[in-house]
């Protein structure tokens, strides 16, 4: 049997996220641990729980929804989260994804599309209409990593020259005079921003970035 997933529903409908927990909990591998209706509340309910996946209606009344997903990411960077929208997308899609979400699907969907759509995300695939396809949305801005300009912080960059070099994080937090803690939280701005979800994809995309930054300037 498949691993449990943790699903988290954020919206501003409570029937609305009442049936969308009813459809997702008839799969014995899904299991709804929250509906929560305010975006700050969600992200420390995400914060708190890490869930594996989390839909996030895109009205959230005043609240941004972007906003909350970059914080989501930031407090959660391994959380998947998908975006449940009443519009087409195509204007939405390329912007949200860049901020790290996992996926878009419009609040009409069928519950087949849904369940389609997470057992895509537990392979780390997503899926996308084929209409949206066929309007050749892509490709997608090339990103600051894939043109060669990394975009970490000078500590952020120290951070992973010395986690690529092997050094332990408590003897990196006493070299730049921080906490432990505060490493933690450096790591999941690192991951955010080069687009991971652990360290060794970490070291991996940073190392392919400065092979990069070489050939440039070679």
């Amino acid at each position: 049997m498949s691993q449990v997933w943790k699903i988290a529903i954020i919206g501003s409908h409570p029937t609305s996220m009442l049936g969308t927990k009813l459809i997702l909990e008839e799969q014995k591998d899904l299991q709804v641990i929250g509906m929560i209706q305010n975006g700050q509340e969600g992200v420390k309910f995400v914060e708190d729980h890490r869930p594996n996946l989390v839909l996030l209606d895109y009205r959230l009344g005043e609240q941004s929804a972007e906003q909350v997903l970059e914080k989501m990411k930031q407090v959660s960077p391994q959380s998947h989260v998908v975006m449940m929208t009443d519009h087409d997308g195509l204007s939405l899609l390329q912007g949200l994804i860049s901020r790290g979400a996992s996926g878009m699907l419009s609040k009409q969907a069928s519950p087949f599309q849904l369940i389609h759509l997470i057992a895509g995300l537990r392979e780390d695939v997503t899926a996308l209409p084929l209409e949206w396809v066929k309007q050749a949305i892509w490709p997608l801005p090339a990103s600051p990593i894939a043109e060669g300009n990394l975009p970490l912080t000078e500590t952020e960059t120290f951070i992973m020259e010395r986690i690529v070099q092997g050094i332990t994080y408590d003897k990196i937090a006493v070299e730049i005079e921080v906490s432990r803690r505060s490493i933690d939280n450096y790591l999941r701005k690192i991951y955010v921003k080069l687009g991971v979800n652990t360290r060794a994809q970490a070291i991996e995309k940073y190392a392919l970035y400065t092979r990069k930054g070489r050939q440039q300037y070679a």
